[in-house]
């Protein structure tokens, strides 16, 4: 990932807090030549096994998730292979009529977090219903209503045979803020204003550059 020293982040801490907010990363690992490489959205937790993850630095911690086995990425899949893990967090497009000066050109304001490391398959049954037992507990204490999955434990046992979980050892941990902090300040100012008038996704870019700014 290229990130011009402008746009790194302020605080290594927020690249965790972007991973727990948006944690539907793409997986991205080798194939053979036939195959070329492979790709999957599948949302990432902290290893079950490692609940307490350090948030100010991702490198050497574990994570965990899982996908249908009946996935050619799973079956290419090898312990120690290497793999890429890209999240992306709030993010805009940016109209020069924003800026009120001109020439100028139309860009994109985006937040992204991107991780290098090895994926290991996970073959024991045990830890694979660990795996889709903590993601689920996980994404619902986050974005849920309150569902309480103990009932349900029969019909994740029963889908079992079909998820394949795997861990991912982080290696490299890299992440882009970039939120106009090539502008002046009014013009900055008016472009957050626009994403803070605009619908609920775009929200969150707004409040990036607000923090950005108060980091500064």
């Amino acid at each position: 990932m290229f990130v011009p020293a402008m746009y790194r982040e302020p605080d290594a801490r927020w690249i965790s807090e972007l991973i727990r907010r948006h944690p539907l990363a793409l997986l991205m690992t080798n194939g053979g030549d036939e195959d070329g490489p492979f790709g999957t959205h599948l949302p990432i937790i902290t290893d079950p096994r490692q609940p307490a993850a350090d948030p100010a630095g991702l490198i050497g911690s574990t994570l965990a998730g899982h996908m249908n086995r009946a996935n050619p990425q799973w079956k290419a899949m090898r312990s120690g292979m290497p793999a890429v893990l890209s999240f992306s967090g709030p993010n805009g497009y940016v109209s020069p009529a924003h800026y009120e000066f001109g020439p100028a050109a139309p860009t994109w304001n985006y937040t992204a977090v991107q991780l290098r490391g090895v994926v290991e398959p996970i073959d024991s049954h045990d830890e694979t219903l660990s795996v889709v037992s903590a993601t689920s507990a996980t994404l619902e204490a986050e974005f849920g209503g309150g569902w309480d999955q103990a009932e349900s434990i029969g019909h994740f046992l029963r889908i079992l045979p079909g998820v394949g979980a795997f861990r991912f050892t982080v290696t490299c941990a890299e992440s882009i803020f970039k939120l106009s902090q090539e502008q002046k300040s009014d013009a900055r100012e008016r472009v957050c204003r626009h994403f803070q008038e605009a619908d609920g996704a775009h929200r969150g870019v707004a409040e990036y550059m607000n923090r950005l700014t108060e980091a500064k």
